[in-house]
């Protein structure tokens, strides 16, 4: 097994600034509420799993769209505070992706996004860029960029051997030819309902292991933690501690940054996945998406198994 900070991984995806009202109650339709706080924060979900996986010491390049405004500085800024490779940061002649974000008193969140430069990524960036990468041995993908940027990303990741990851999050049909490419998709109980075909509830461990015939699935359950198809079928479930949630947003993301670092950098899959679910139940603890996600003084390496 590698050490972390000999691991090497590639996010393509978006990114976005995250402007985030807290409070107790939401507004109705037509109703006007005081909220008790609002901030700015960096998000976008391929934004969010790279600095995560950044946090654990990987060495992660970004291959992402910003816009020529101030967010875009701030946002390119970031990328370097966390240590990533910017490279790949394509600076584009619109705006950068905001998320409207409100959340509530139990944690839990709404989300409005605005893509903006995220969906100015083209096919041809993408097959750029992915074949700039030397010795990157996992690419993750989302679904807040267009497919077809994703599908060139992965067909040229695997013709240069690199393991894929697709977190179709948020919700969109997938293409066969995408799924065929994709070697882990984890979606979360929503996304699973939207992706089976009879739109069943992962409730079951049947249900579960029957998403797909081929490549490797895990489903993110939120509290309850996740579950993972093994390599011969079966579903092996997975508990996360029990915590007081402050704010869910970015969680899932969190889980996938950690997870595909681990995996990187040679741990088995059942430990991977603890170690995701351990910095995700970390995250939700705090306010923000990026800015709950464990530094590397904060993160379990105890649980990474070889």
């Amino acid at each position: 097994m590698k050490s972390f900070a000999d691991t090497k991984i590639a996010v393509i995806g978006s990114t976005m600034m995250d402007l985030t009202v807290y409070a107790d109650i939401l507004p109705a339709a037509g109703e006007t509420r005081f909220g008790e706080s609002f901030t700015t924060g960096f998000g976008g979900k391929g934004a969010n799993q790279a600095v995560m996986a950044a946090r654990t010491g990987a060495t992660v390049t970004m291959i992402t769209g910003i816009g020529n405004d101030g967010f875009g500085d701030e946002s390119l800024q970031n990328f370097k505070n966390s240590q990533m490779d910017t490279s790949s940061v394509l600076r584009l002649d619109t705006h950068t992706g905001v998320a409207h974000i409100w959340v509530d008193g139990q944690g839990q969140n709404r989300i409005s996004i605005v893509p903006g430069a995220n969906f100015k990524l083209t096919p041809q960036d993408a097959i750029d860029e992915v074949s700039k990468l030397k010795n990157v041995s996992v690419l993750i993908a989302q679904c807040e960029i267009p497919q077809e940027v994703t599908l060139a990303a992965f067909r040229t990741a695997q013709e240069l051997g690199i393991t894929t990851i697709l977190n179709p999050a948020p919700y969109q049909p997938l293409t066969d030819d995408l799924l065929e490419l994709t070697d882990w998709l984890i979606p979360n109980e929503i996304e699973f309902a939207e992706l089976d075909k009879a739109h069943r509830a992962p409730d079951t461990d049947e249900i579960i292991a029957s998403l797909r015939d081929k490549g490797r699935t895990i489903v993110t359950l939120g509290s309850e933690g996740a579950a993972l198809v093994t390599s011969d079928g079966k579903v092996k479930r997975f508990s996360a501690k029990k915590v007081s949630a402050t704010d869910t947003t970015g969680a899932g993301d969190c889980f996938i940054g950690a997870f595909a670092a681990a995996i990187a950098a040679g741990a088995n899959e059942e430990s991977a996945v603890q170690f995701g679910i351990d910095c995700a139940t970390k995250s939700v603890t705090r306010k923000g998406a990026q800015s709950s996600y464990p530094k590397i003084e904060e993160i379990d390496f105890s649980l990474i198994v070889k």
